[in-house]
C-alpha cells in the first residue's frame, strides 16, 4: 500500500468511524477510543502503551516546569515528584499545599512528611507513597 493509499484509507475510516479522543461505547457496546479501536477486544500494544506513557510523562514535565523549584531538584527527587503528579493529576498534586511549600523552601524532610500525612499515602497508595516519599526525603533511589 502506498503512502497515498494509506492516507486515503485513514481519511475514509475517520469519516466512517469518527475520531473520539476519550473512551466511549461503540454501537456494539464495546469500550472504544480513537478511530474505532476496540479496547475490550483488541486493547493496545506494548509499543502503543509506551508511546502514550511518553506523552503523559511529557505533559507531567511541562506541568511541573511551572514550579520554579522543580528544576532545582536532583533527578531522583524529580522522579518522585513526577510519579506523584502522574498518579494524582495536576489538580490533585496542587492540593498538597504543605508539601509544595516545603519543596519551594528546599525542605525535603518536611515535604516528605507532608506527603505521608495524606489520604494518598495512608489509604490510596501506601506502597507507592513509601517509595516516593523516601526518594523525596533522601534524594536517593
Amino acid at each position: 500500500m502506498t503512502s497515498a493509499d494509506r492516507d486515503a484509507i485513514r481519511q475514509q475510516l475517520v469519516a466512517h468511524e469518527g475520531l473520539r479522543l476519550t473512551v466511549y461505547k461503540c454501537s456494539a457496546g464495546y469500550l472504544t477510543v480513537g478511530v474505532g479501536r476496540n479496547l475490550e477486544g483488541r486493547g493496545i500494544s506494548k509499543d502503543e502503551a509506551f508511546y502514550l506513557l511518553d506523552n503523559d510523562i511529557r505533559a507531567c514535565l511541562d506541568d511541573l516546569a511551572t514550579f520554579a523549584w522543580f528544576g532545582r531538584l536532583n533527578a531522583v527527587r524529580q522522579r518522585a515528584v513526577l510519579d506523584m503528579r502522574f498518579q494524582v493529576g495536576s489538580g490533585g498534586f496542587r492540593a498538597f499545599k504543605q508539601m509544595l511549600a516545603a519543596l519551594e523552601r528546599g525542605d525535603y524532610v518536611a515535604a516528605a512528611a507532608a506527603a505521608r500525612d495524606s489520604k494518598w499515602a495512608r489509604v490510596d497508595s501506601p506502597a507507592r507513597a513509601t517509595t516516593v516519599t523516601r526518594q523525596l526525603e533522601t534524594g536517593e533511589a
